[in-house]
């Protein structure tokens, strides 16, 4: 029989072994190809905490990480597997670019909780259609998550190039937002930031992390969809409605998953352009299982995962010998370790604590 791990062994240490087992294969890929793998994490930690624009750049990936995390872990808890998150927050940015540019001008004060809304409202939107059609048509989620992707690529596509683009603009993007009605920069408050992207929706990233637990831990829709996931019987026999709880929470899935566009159009850009996702919503299913889909969780391993996107530019261009791709590779072994291979050191730890138990048992 096996021995359950302790609570903080599972959400904090093997996460933990799991990124240093990553990053020692990393390092033997850097020494391979001649370079020095100490001096490698060196440059990489002090480009995403060395300095204030570095640290603004990490900020602003663990906001986006953030967002795209919590979609997938509150479906997570209901029993579904969200890969929607990336056209979920892209098809958002339609809803943010369209009451930004009717209302253009206004403050900032006012302009921004109305794209935090229209931006959910439009992320709901495209989530709750793939929740609608599991519980109502026995869809499987992951299947239709993942089409849904390709759907709002293809979509925002055609509105950004043949609906929203000025006459006589070259590149692909919309009219920009008046700077009064863009998110405000963190550089505006705090000068440590200066020339970086980072602006006050680490603030709302920060907001939903607490809601998000408090809905999951703390309410009674928390407590029937942590049912659901669990036992689908037995919430059945409880007399939870499984198509209502799942098209809900798909639909709250989605919202978090939107606010990547406030981050992104409201902010940084401050127009709509292109895949301003960036493959966000893909890191959040690593960064939601390397989290344990625990709030806690992952705001750390966002974090981590803003500081590999930040230090890893800060590396290419420190130590020329280390390839984009190389760059690339490390994160991605940092995404397996965690995420397909999450598990690997488990049986090992278990056997441990078994024998600690033992040990202490006899000895008492």
């Amino acid at each position: 029989m096996r021995t359950p791990l302790p609570r903080w062994v599972d959400i904090a240490l093997l996460p933990a072994l799991n990124v240093i087992l990553a990053f020692l294969i990393g390092g033997l890929i850097v020494l391979a190809v001649g370079q020095n793998p100490l001096e490698a994490v060196g440059y990489m930690i002090y480009g995403a905490f060395g300095y204030g624009s570095g640290f603004g750049y990490t900020l602003y990936y663990t906001t986006d990480f953030i967002f795209a995390g919590l979609a997938v872990s509150l479906a997570y808890h209901a029993g579904m597997f969200n890969i929607g998150p990336e056209g979920q927050a892209y098809v958002a940015g339609l809803g943010v670019i369209l009451v930004a540019l009717a209302l253009n001008g206004l403050h900032w004060a006012i302009m921004v909780p109305l794209m935090i809304i229209v931006g959910g409202l439009f992320g709901a939107f495209w989530a709750f259609i793939p929740g609608y059609l599991q519980a109502k048509r026995g869809s499987h989620i992951v299947i239709t998550t993942i089409l849904f992707n390709f759907i709002a690529v293809s979509l925002m596509g055609y509105l950004i190039t043949r609906v929203f683009k000025p006459e006589g603009v070259q590149s692909d993007e919309s009219a920009p937002i008046q700077a009064i009605s863009r998110v405000p920069q963190l550089r505006e408050f705090m000068p440590l930031f200066k020339n970086s992207p980072a602006n006050i929706t680490i603030f709302l990233a920060i907001i939903a992390l607490v809601f998000v637990y408090w809905l999951t831990w703390h309410t009674k829709f928390g407590y029937a969809m942590r049912t659901l996931g669990h036992n689908p019987t037995a919430a059945r026999y409880a007399g939870i409605s499984s198509a209502r709880m799942i098209m809900i929470t798909m639909a709250i899935c989605g919202a978090l998953a939107g606010m990547v566009a406030v981050n992104n159009v409201g902010g940084v850009q401050g127009r709509l352009i292109l895949n301003f996702v960036g493959g966000a919503g893909f890191v959040g299913v690593a960064v939601a299982f390397m989290g344990k889909a625990h709030p806690i969780g992952v705001a750390l391993s966002a974090l981590l995962f803003g500081a590999l996107y930040q230090g890893g530019q800060e590396l290419a261009f420190s130590m020329p010998g280390i390839t984009r791709e190389m760059i690339v590779t490390i994160q991605a072994l940092v995404i397996l370790f965690t995420g397909a291979m999450g598990d690997m050191l488990r049986i090992p730890l278990e056997r441990l604590f078994a024998a600690r138990g033992s040990g202490t048992a006899g000895g008492g």
